[in-house]
């Protein structure tokens, strides 16, 4: 009997330290075993030293010696709030925007700043803030792609030193006060007409002269004239008219008036000109 009760303990003894080896284990394990998908990165510290980047796949870690930050190398959005912004002509603007940014040195990215994503926002509203004071109202609403371009400069040169690399920065809304868009629109619409006087100005230039051109033409070759003439006739018969009445005149009875006013006007032209006039004379 005393036999089969020291088997029993030691049976019972032996399930026990099974059982604490499998609570070890289950405990332990996914202190050393760490995985790391394809867009992660593990920073490995031993001792609190600076060890590795290591990933993607399996880690395995010392426990309690060696610690283990990981670190997203997927693209981040960051929204940036609504900054209210005195432009370089005085006028009040509120302005937001959005950036895009990702971790290329994960080792940077936690050494050298304590949290990389709260100061690459803290970067960029005090970058908005500064770029944008010193640019004109007309040129923040014209000119935003070459804005964007210059802000993601800055930023992507201020965060280098922490392994940061701002990929873009865009400009989202710009909000103005009510009286400066209506100041906006009178601007435009007082536009919109000078350039449509301007427009008409020149189609009347453009119109007068191909007029002269024509009266030119036409005193040159008077059967051009005659043609003209037969064309209105024409015109005129085309039309819903219930009764149209032409008369024809011979060119030849206007000719004689015609040449006499030729000769009348260069012999005025010679009579007002002072070195002509005493050649008549003699």
């Amino acid at each position: 009997m005393s036999h089969l009760l020291f088997a029993a303990q030691g049976s019972s003894l032996n399930m026990t330290a099974i059982i604490i080896v499998l609570v070890s284990v289950i405990v332990i394990f996914p202190m050393f075993i760490k995985v790391l998908r394809e867009y992660e990165r593990g920073v490995v510290f031993r001792l609190g030293r600076f060890l590795s980047v290591k990933g993607p796949g399996l880690i395995l870690l010392i426990p309690g010696v060696d610690q283990m930050v990981r670190v997203d190398l997927r693209t981040l959005t960051y929204d940036v709030p609504s900054q209210d912004i005195i432009t370089r002509d005085n006028v009040s603007v509120k302005v937001n925007a959005v950036i895009y940014f990702r971790v290329v040195e994960p080792m940077k990215a936690i050494v050298e700043v304590e949290s990389y994503q709260y100061a690459t926002s803290q970067m960029a509203q005090t970058k908005l803030r500064d770029v944008l004071g010193q640019v004109e109202l007309d040129d923040l609403l014209a000119n935003r792609e070459e804005i964007n371009n210059r802000l993601q400069l800055i930023l992507d040169d201020q965060t280098d030193p922490w392994g940061i690399k701002v990929s873009a920065v865009e400009l989202k809304h710009v909000d103005l006060a009510p009286e400066m868009v209506r100041a906006m629109a009178r601007q435009a619409e007082a536009e919109r007409e000078r350039r449509a006087k301007i427009i008409s100005a020149e189609g009347e230039f453009q119109a007068s002269a191909r007029l002269a051109e024509a009266a030119d033409t036409l005193s040159k070759h008077p059967a051009s004239l005659s043609l003209r003439y037969l064309q209105t006739l024409v015109e005129i018969s085309g039309e819903n008219n219930t009764t149209t009445m032409a008369f024809p005149i011979p060119l030849d009875l206007i000719e004689p008036f015609m040449e006499a006013k030729a000769k009348a006007a260069v012999l005025a032209q010679q009579g007002s000109d002072p070195v002509a006039a005493p050649e008549s004379k003699g």
